[in-house]
């Protein structure tokens, strides 16, 4: 068996395929394919939830619930998402993505047949939104709080300090928006940064980003997906030409492909304790 080849990076939600296996779990069957335009969501990151959407042949049509990582070593042993036992590119163990059913798989869906994979567009489109706004807010709150560093914290896709990188504990994204989480203690302290005006200037750095978010979406940049090759388990890179310069990040979800298709971008930030900050991220579409 080879690693799933998939086309979702460049924004495909349609395509047909062979099945290659089918597997029964608690949470209903998997279904392995050669290639496949469904995103899945990452276990060892799961920012990104997957794609839902369906399987189909002639007449018939099944549903899939969400798209996960899947793994098959070179024993035959099979394993989904958390239970996969081996890092990502560790030697005996083929990657693969799963598309997961609400039930187990009807007498049709066998290895051999060749399907049509069909994912929720609106769903993916929202998610790509999010994803994208994700991570212009990260960057925007990167340049807001530049002047808080006292030592070097390393630097971001756009040479600013870089924050994200240093503090980010959590990211969740969701249809047109995301909800991160940063720790604001001690170690963060210890490498430079001043969190007391941090605290004390929440309201003007929240502005700021909510400024240069504004900016960007004006600027209409364009946003695209770069893959080192067409499987899952190679590498890809979020690519957003700013006007301040091209962003570059690692990134293994899906993105807008140019922020025209934003209204508008916005955050709220929160310290529900001194240690702890929420950012809140907001898009709407255009």
């Amino acid at each position: 068996m080879s690693p799933t080849v998939v086309t979702f990076p460049a924004g495909s939600v349609v395509g047909d395929s062979i099945i290659s296996s089918v597997h029964a779990s608690e949470a209903g069957a998997v279904v392995i394919v050669d290639a496949t335009p469904f995103h899945p969501v990452d276990h060892t990151w799961p920012d990104q939830p997957g794609d839902a959407g369906a399987i189909r042949l002639g007449g018939e049509s099944v549903a899939v619930v969400e798209a996960v990582m899947a793994a098959v070593s070179d024993d035959g042993a099979f394993a989904v998402g958390a239970d996969i036992p081996v890092k990502r590119g560790v030697e005996g163990w083929t990657w693969l993505v799963g598309h997961v059913l609400d039930a187990e798989a009807p007498a049709w869906l066998t290895p051999g047949a060749e399907v049509s994979l069909e994912v929720d567009a609106e769903l993916r489109a929202g998610l790509s939104r999010g994803h994208t706004a994700c991570h212009l807010a990260s960057l925007a709150l990167d340049l807001a709080v530049a002047d808080l560093w006292r030592k070097d914290a390393g630097a971001d896709a756009l040479g600013n300090p870089d924050f994200e990188g240093r503090a980010n504990q959590s990211s969740r994204i969701h249809e047109d928006g995301a909800v991160d989480g940063y720790r604001l203690g001690k170690s963060l302290r210890k490498a430079g940064f001043d969190t007391e005006t941090f605290a004390a200037t929440l309201g003007e750095r929240e502005a700021a980003i909510n400024a240069q978010l504004s900016a960007w979406v004006a600027s209409g940049a364009s946003s695209l997906v770069e893959t080192d090759g067409p499987t899952i388990v190679d590498r890809r890179r979020w690519h957003c030409a700013l006007p301040e310069g091209d962003a570059v990040i690692p990134c293994g979800g899906t993105h807008a492909r140019s922020l025209a298709e934003f209204a508008s971008i916005s955050v709220t930030l929160e310290l529900p304790d001194p240690q702890t900050l929420v950012m809140t991220t907001t898009a709407v579409g255009a």
